[in-house]
């Protein structure tokens, strides 16, 4: 790996580790092995290199993600074994869920988020199975319950929603 790859490496754990506002220069030239300079040269900041390492990160998740879904497609109610795909992956991506909300609180983080949220919506509509004109709205729906759910999961594992009772939830509220 180059200098560049070693940064975005060491930005990643860090972020995992001690989170977004908590991570330093010095932490991530630390972990990278590289130089405190060369941030500035490769990123020109550290707040970009961090939302840099947790935009790869997401993107990463978001493969890891149409893996787990694919994997439940068989499934008799589907939407129930989708969602509780995404609250194992949640689980298992803890570290960059906790960062992803930690970096919310950033201008330039929520920013980039921001100008990400129609692809991130067609891309959550796509991987849950619509990817017809409607996607935007059903997108809206899948990132609404995902932040809700990662949330959740945060604040205490074992109360947050299963799939079966968020599917439940939406027969409830369909009547």
């Amino acid at each position: 790996m180059g200098n560049r790859e070693d940064l975005l490496a060491g930005a990643r754990e860090c972020l995992f580790e001690k989170g977004y506002a908590r991570t330093t220069v010095r932490d991530i030239a630390t972990a990278s092995g590289v130089s405190m300079a060369a941030i500035g040269y490769h990123f020109g900041s550290k707040e970009a290199l961090l939302t840099a390492a947790l935009g790869e990160a997401t993107r990463e998740w978001g493969t890891e993600l149409e893996q787990a879904l694919g994997d439940s497609a068989g499934a008799a109610d589907r939407f129930a074994a989708q969602w509780d795909a995404v609250r194992r992956s949640i689980a298992t991506n803890r570290g960059l869920w906790a960062a992803t909300f930690d970096a919310l609180s950033h201008a330039e983080t929520r920013d980039r988020l921001a100008g990400d949220t129609r692809e991130s919506r067609a891309g959550l509509a796509r991987l849950f199975g619509d990817d017809d004109e409607s996607a935007g709205a059903v997108g809206a729906l899948y990132q609404a319950l995902l932040i809700g759910v990662a949330a959740q999961y945060l604040i205490d594992p074992g109360t947050a929603p299963t799939g079966a009772e968020l599917a439940e939830g939406l027969r409830r509220i369909q009547r």
